[in-house]
Order: C-alpha cells, then sequence, then structure tokens
C-alpha cells in the first residue's frame, strides 16, 4: 500500500489546482476574443441590459429591431449596402417601452430595460 505525505499531495494538488486556473483564464480569454470579434459588448445592471453592436455604413433606416419577451432580432433592410442578422436573449424578459436604441458613429446602442414582474393579486372584501 502507498502511503504519500502531505507534501506530495499538496504540491498534486497544487499543480491541479494550477491547471484549472490556467484552463479558467484561457477559456475567459476565448470568450472574451469571441465577443470582441463579433462586433458587440454587452453590459448588465439590475434594470437593463445594454448591447453596444458595430454597424458601420448603415443608417438607421436601414436597419429594423424587434424585440420578443426575451430576445433582440437586428437585422439590415433589403438593398441595405451590408447585410446584418443577428439575434441576442437575455436572462430576463424585456420591457420595450422602457428601452431605448441610438445609432451613432456606426455603433447602435440598445438599453434594454428589464420588465418589472406585474402585480396581478385582486383584494377580495368580505361580507
Amino acid at each position: 500500500m502507498f502511503f504519500a505525505s502531505p507534501v506530495i499531495r499538496r504540491s498534486a494538488f497544487n499543480a491541479s489546482h494550477q491547471a484549472d486556473l490556467a484552463l479558467q483564464r484561457f477559456l475567459q480569454a476565448s470568450q472574451h476574443a469571441a465577443a470582441k470579434t463579433a462586433g458587440y459588448t454587452a453590459t448588465s445592471t439590475e434594470d437593463a441590459t445594454t448591447l453596444s453592436v458595430d454597424v458601420p455604413g448603415l443608417a438607421r433606416e436601414q436597419l429594423q429591431l424587434r424585440i420578443e419577451d426575451h430576445q433582440v432580432h437586428l437585422s439590415s433592410v433589403e438593398g441595405a449596402p451590408r447585410q446584418v442578422q443577428r439575434s441576442w436573449e437575455l436572462p430576463h424578459a424585456i420591457d420595450a417601452t422602457a428601452s431605448s436604441a441610438k445609432l451613432e458613429n456606426g455603433v447602435l446602442t440598445l438599453v434594454l430595460a428589464q420588465r418589472k414582474p406585474v402585480d396581478t393579486s385582486v383584494q377580495l372584501s368580505i361580507q
């Protein structure tokens, strides 16, 4: 039977732990690079999610936005100088009336407000 000393176990654990940390750093860098090359950035707060999408060469008249519950769909119209078709699914339902979209210098900024749950409870009076 083999008994490892605590020093050997600790160094084996440290090597494994270091490998795990290296893998986590690699995966985070890959995800960050993928988001960068995809041409958009996303940030979230408690109240809203902000998407900044690179759409150089397109005017606001050449873009269409559609919001469906948790999803946002962006596409360019027929005849636009370049074709864009992207969709995002957010972790929260979107309140379209409280959301906004702004196109400036080839960057479309979407501020997508989180839909607040509606209280549908009714109080009945007792007779």
